[in-house]
């Protein structure tokens, strides 16, 4: 009869600390779950999120739900050790068995996987809410008035550099390597000018509106291998636009001679050289250009095309025919 009454006990002892170790698990685990990343995963149709968001955006009534049960329990567990041994060993040996079977266990296990672990005992916290709702409802009012809503944060741009380049060593992720390196040129875009990327005005094949086009010209013009040419004033304060070598096909220079100024010129738009390289997209849409120049203190400095920036964004030099065939005319 004894022994039937102490398997009664432990059994009982046992179901208290498998309660109290749910209870111990869901804190820790609903603590862990950010209402910025649970909203995310939810719009992309995770089931999981979409179940729990609700649930924890009551984040007070959740905690109070939890806590009080876990309080109820831990001390259940007391009282029922009580019946069998005096109350120092019970205090003690009930305190062992929740601290490490309630407490760090579950904890340790559900911190791994908190979407996951609260998803699966959804039902449980639920009935705990219901449960302990007399008790958590004014817990809840109290302490919504005491610590609002937490805020919603963004991250920086420099722990969303962080976060792009753990992918690159996490064999998990859905990114290649090519998506990863135009987002991480994509974000230091704005720490960048475009004075970095602009091609100086020394190394600029660019004409005056009084320039003579004949077959020579012409020839010197397809020697460069650009498809447009920024057109200035000789002092280099001003830019007339950009002459474009597809409208020169179909024009017979021989034995006739035409000015710059007597072809099509596509306006464009002077930018400053310490115009911030994410701005530049704005500024090319602007301009309806492909070409823009770069100014300093009233001074044309170089020309920055949208080729630039793109290299820029992928990290990569992108060589188009006439790069190739220059690069091995060098070689």
């Amino acid at each position: 009869m004894e022994i039937s009454h102490d398997l009664l006990i432990a059994g009982e002892v046992l179901l208290l600390v498998m309660m109290s170790a749910v209870c111990s698990g869901l804190n820790i685990a609903t603590m862990s779950l950010d209402m910025a990343d649970l909203r995310r995963k939810a719009k992309l149709g995770n089931k999981a999120a979409k179940r729990i968001l609700p649930i924890r955006k009551n984040v007070h009534l959740l905690l109070g739900s939890i806590l009080f049960t876990n309080v109820a329990v831990v001390s259940a567990s007391s009282l029922v050790l009580g019946e069998r041994f005096n109350g120092f060993v019970a205090g003690a040996l009930s305190t062992l068995l929740i601290v490490v079977f309630g407490e760090v266990i579950p904890q340790a296990l559900f911190s791994k996987s908190p979407l996951v672990w609260t998803n699966r005992f959804y039902i449980v916290l639920l009935a705990m809410k219901y449960i302990t709702w007399p008790a958590s409802k004014p817990l809840q009012i109290l302490l919504d008035r005491l610590f609002p809503h937490e805020k919603r944060r963004l991250q920086s741009r420099g722990e969303l550099g962080l976060l792009i380049n753990e992918h690159l060593t996490n064999e998990t992720s859905e990114l290649d390597e090519d998506e990863i390196e135009i987002m991480r040129g994509a974000l230091s875009l704005s720490e960048k000018r475009v004075k970095e990327i602009m091609t100086d005005i020394r190394h600029v094949y660019w004409l005056t509106t009084d320039t003579m086009l004949n077959d020579s010209r012409i020839d010197e013009i397809k020697e460069q291998g650009f498809s447009r040419i920024p057109i200035f004033d000789r002092q280099l304060t001003k830019c007339y636009g950009v002459m474009l070598m597809k409208d020169l096909v179909d024009i017979d220079f021989d034995g006739n001679h035409f000015r710059v100024d007597d072809m099509i010129l596509y306006p464009t738009q002077l930018v400053g050289s310490m115009t911030a390289l994410d701005t530049m997209f704005r500024k090319f849409i602007a301009a309806g250009s492909h070409l823009i120049p770069i100014e300093k203190d009233d001074k044309i400095i170089g020309i920055v095309t949208i080729e630039d920036l793109l290299e820029e964004i992928v990290g990569h030099e992108i060589e188009d025919e006439s790069d190739r065939m220059r690069h091995q005319a060098e070689l």
